[in-house]
């Protein structure tokens, strides 16, 4: 679709793995509130109501990934990444939702 962002989807299996052998740094985008009641282990909050790609934490050596409930908030923060100039362009697809889905832990 026209003015969409590129993004490379990851599945919830993809993700674990990724995060199990600390290859990425995952960025949930969802509210403080949300984030706080439950979250995925090892995720960091930049709520995407005050996303600012040049803000993100350095995220050394890992690839950055966002996430978010279902995965819209996510792929747009992709599209703020790519707007700026950031070769960002990685989700969870499906969100803390898929990851559920998938029978994976999460933090509450």
């Amino acid at each position: 679709m026209f003015g969409s962002p590129k993004t490379r989807d990851l599945t919830a299996q993809q993700v674990k793995a990724a995060l199990d052998a600390q290859e990425i740094m995952l960025v949930d985008v969802r509210e403080l509130a949300e984030f706080e009641a439950e979250r995925i282990p090892g995720a960091v909050n930049v709520p995407l109501s005050t996303f600012d790609p040049k803000a993100l934490p350095d995220a050394g050596e890992r690839a950055v990934v966002f996430s978010c409930g279902s995965g819209k908030r996510s792929a747009t923060a992709v599209g703020h990444c790519q707007k700026a100039g950031h070769a960002l362009d990685t989700h969870l697809t499906g969100g803390i939702m898929a990851w559920k889905a998938a029978g994976l832990p999460t933090v509450r």
